[in-house]
């Protein structure tokens, strides 16, 4: 027998929880998007395809998280922290709306609590990992039109030629170059790591909330969703920052005429790459601001969903 939420939570329609997540997301993107341009940076110009330019090997320009938002402040503006805001947005649409409206059907009809109307643990494992690798496979392109755009700014302060003018030449350049499949380049470090996040986000969200529910006086409100939203962030940067590492190097390295990657055969490979070359703690450039953004992107989005949520007469998540 279902409980009166999951009653409730089964008679919305599904695009209606769809348009909440994007809505919410949209949000969260907005604030700390120039954290993920940061992080970036940082995780990018580590590789050797860009250190190595004329023949002379380049020191790495950013030292850190501040030092990386505040030069890109100082020599390209402070618009540009934005750039690649739109394909991230659409991105976050599609991606964040299918996680969360999928998890919610895997916990409510697919998996299904227990008789004590609990998630066991083992469940939202499978649900957060399932529900983030389906979500990212059908948002992988504005995932890679992002990271490309993101870029551009450094390539212009190199001397480079800008290889995209916006989202819409961005999609038309790689499906001239690699066609249709060219979209889905690093699809699976994108998969891996959207699973991985999502373990970290949406299982320890929901275990979390929930656990402080059942076991301590503190009640469904903003206290308690920040909470769960503060340990869900950790927890996904922890999971998430090496395959974030190894998807961002693969979906921005150069690519031949047949859309085969130069510098990586593979994620395995710039994985193995990466360790031998710069050591083990290379998978993790970028942590801090990984986390950094992830802690203040989570507080944003999980606060405005529920809010979202019991504004529009849904029981919380």
């Amino acid at each position: 027998c279902k409980t009166p939420d999951v009653q409730e939570n089964s008679r919305w329609p599904r695009v209606s929880k769809f348009t909440l997540s994007a809505s919410a997301a949209t949000v969260a993107e907005l604030v700390t998007f120039p954290l993920d341009l940061t992080k970036t940076r940082l995780q990018i110009q580590g590789e050797g395809g860009s250190q190595q330019h004329g023949g002379n090997v380049q020191p790495p320009k950013y030292r850190g998280m501040l030092s990386t938002a505040l030069g890109i402040v100082r020599e390209e503006g402070p618009l540009k922290l934005w750039q690649g805001v739109t394909p991230a947005i659409y991105r976050h649409i599609v991606y964040s709306g299918g996680r969360m409206l999928a998890y919610e059907q895997l916990r409510e009809s697919v998996l299904g609590r227990s008789e004590d109307g609990v998630f066991p643990v083992w469940k939202a494992v499978i649900g957060s990992m399932i529900s983030g690798a389906l979500g990212q496979f059908i948002a992988s392109p504005t995932d890679l039109v992002k990271v490309q755009m993101q870029m551009e700014g450094r390539r212009r302060l190199e001397g480079k030629p800008p290889r995209v003018h916006g989202v819409y030449h961005a999609f038309t350049k790689i499906v001239a170059e690699g066609g249709i499949r060219g979209l889905w380049a690093g699809w699976v470090p994108n998969v891996q790591r959207a699973a991985l996040v999502n373990l970290g986000d949406l299982m320890t969200y929901d275990t979390v909330k929930h656990f402080l529910l059942r076991n301590t006086s503190i009640p469904d409100n903003s206290i308690c969703h920040g909470l769960a939203s503060i340990c869900s962030g950790l927890v996904a940067a922890i999971m998430g920052t090496p395959a974030d590492v190894v998807k961002t190097r693969v979906m921005n390295q150069p690519r031949d005429s047949n859309g085969r990657g130069l510098l990586y055969k593979s994620s395995t490979d710039c994985l193995v790459q990466s360790v031998r070359k710069e050591g083990f703690f290379s998978l993790y450039k970028g942590f801090l601001p990984t986390w950094f953004r992830m802690a203040p992107w989570s507080l944003t989005f999980w606060l405005t969903f529920e809010q979202m949520r019991r504004a529009m007469g849904i029981s919380s998540f």
